[in-house]
């Protein structure tokens, strides 16, 4: 019998590379609204009480026009910090009194040449080309409904509900922005069988007690979040281990956009190509081709083809099909791998035009899939975590 435990982590909205990450995605957000075709590379840094975004912006609806004829970059960041909820008298990092540094200047020319639709000076082909060299994954298992690993998943849903608690404001006033969470599955033979710890860190107000904060969370978000089949009387609660977390955000921590990628997609179960998501337009096949293997490892395993599945695909800038696709089922499968790959290359396309067109990424959806994972999030009405194709892979595969 094989035994092994596999912990995963997340990270609340208030979490220092968090609002980075949500910064960048609210003003890509705002770039798309304009014009559907915006080229974004948005970076944000955040430290004590200063914003800096750079990076690069084209909205071609401008004809060349500042960026500022468009959209209030400022308001977005504030706006944004709001909705995180940095809006307390004591907080250093507060969304009315930060500064701003804004940095953004247009996309480079050469980059724009291999990436459109149309041919240029040494390009072989008048194709939607890749934005980047690269290499993506998507995953997928049977381990929870969403399709995703299970200690992921079980770290966002504690994440999700002591966010939903902080807002509401009623049950524990106290609790602030930024928190982490953590929690160690362990496997007997490769199914998850019970919880063998969590972590909760969460910031809170200075007036409160430990053993307030620890008796909230274990009895309002553990034992109400997390599935009881899976929590056992030796199940171990570490709430706030250091005691105290009042100093917390981007005054307690700098920020910086991608830096929470394990994060993002499945907390270190699969493999991960290294690309960061968010403040990056859909022509970015970083962020698109993920997008892009994840939905297909998800109707694979959906279509009940694999038990688990993960797609590796890589990509050349400016070329418009990728170098290479593989497929993993890790013996789950109902094929061989070479037979699931065939179906899965009848029923979907892996150009990057076809990507934006087959997922429908040139919309303002991005800020939806910012925090929490951008993959599990059925609720949120992401293209990527559709099930629509599991009907024609079935049929591709005979």
């Amino acid at each position: 019998m094989s035994t092994f435990i596999f912990s995963s982590e997340s990270v609340g909205e208030g979490h220092p590379d968090k609002v980075c990450d949500t910064i960048s995605d609210a003003i890509l957000d705002a770039c798309l609204a304009v014009d559907k075709s915006s080229r974004v590379a948005c970076e944000t840094f955040v430290k004590s009480n200063h914003v800096v975004v750079g990076g690069e912006i084209t909205i071609p609806k401008l004809g060349g026009k500042p960026l500022s004829c468009a959209i209030n970059i400022e308001q977005i960041i504030r706006d944004a910090i709001t909705g995180i909820g940095y809006i307390n008298d004591d907080d250093v990092f507060h969304a009315d009194k930060v500064f701003i540094t804004n940095l953004l200047t247009a996309q480079s020319v050469d980059i724009a040449q291999g990436v459109d639709a149309k041919k240029a000076k040494g390009k072989k082909h008048a194709e939607q080309g890749a934005g980047d060299q690269g290499i993506m994954f998507g995953y997928a298992c049977d381990e929870t409904p969403e399709l995703m690993p299970a200690a992921i998943m079980y770290a966002h849903h504690l994440g999700r509900e002591l966010t939903r608690i902080r807002k509401e404001g009623k049950k524990a006033p106290w609790l602030r922005p930024d928190a982490k969470t953590q929690v160690s599955v362990e496997y007997v033979n490769d199914k998850p069988k019970r919880i063998v710890n969590v972590v909760i860190s969460t910031q809170h107000a200075a007036s409160v007690e430990h053993r307030t904060i620890e008796k909230f969370c274990i009895e309002q978000i553990i034992k109400k979040v997390l599935p009881k089949r899976m929590l056992t009387k030796d199940t171990e609660f570490l709430i706030n281990p250091t005691g105290n977390f009042v100093i917390g955000g981007p005054q307690g921590d700098s920020g910086l956009t991608g830096r929470k990628i394990i994060v993002d997609t499945y907390g270190g179960t699969g493999r991960h190509g290294g690309g960061a998501f968010s403040g990056k337009d859909p022509s970015k096949v970083d962020r698109s081709a993920a997008y892009m293997g994840r939905w297909v490892a998800k109707n694979v395993v959906a279509a009940g083809l694999a038990a688990k599945c993960e797609l590796q695909f890589a990509y050349a800038i400016g070329h418009p099909r990728p170098v290479s696709v593989h497929i993993d089922t890790f013996g789950t499968g109902i094929a061989s791998d070479q037979e699931i790959l065939k179906a899965v290359l009848k029923v979907f396309s892996f150009k990057p035009a076809d990507i934006i067109s087959q997922l429908k990424l040139l919309r303002p959806i991005y800020s939806k899939s910012t925090n929490y994972g951008h993959f599990g999030k059925e609720c949120c009405d992401l293209p990527w975590e559709k099930t629509n194709k599991v009907s024609a892979l079935k049929k591709a595969l005979k």
